[in-house]
């Protein structure tokens, strides 16, 4: 299994727009085969070094994260989560 975090801070930091991003992202659950598993929290620390979202997604391989990565849909998303972004980190491990 393959763990896939990303961790984003935004531009605009106000709930609405914390809100929004969660739902775009959530918007990706049981439409592409390849993702397993979604998680997306909004954090509720809101110091200079925390992010606002974490986004945690689980495939059953690296092909399938690739493929995931290409998928139209998670473009589309990607796009948006790119405008709006200040910075963002990534890490992708193994996990059982």
């Amino acid at each position: 299994m393959i763990t896939h975090i990303v961790l984003f801070k935004l531009k605009d930091r106000s709930m609405e727009s914390l809100e929004k991003a969660r739902n775009i992202l959530m918007g990706m659950e049981n439409k592409i085969p390849e993702l397993k598993h979604i998680e997306v929290g909004v954090g509720i620390n809101n110091s200079d070094r925390s992010y606002d979202i974490a986004l945690l997604t689980k495939f059953e391989s690296l092909k399938d994260l690739k493929a995931y990565q290409n998928n139209p849909l998670h473009l589309e998303v990607a796009e948006y989560v790119f405008s709006v972004e200040e910075s963002l980190a990534v890490v992708d491990y193994e996990s059982s």
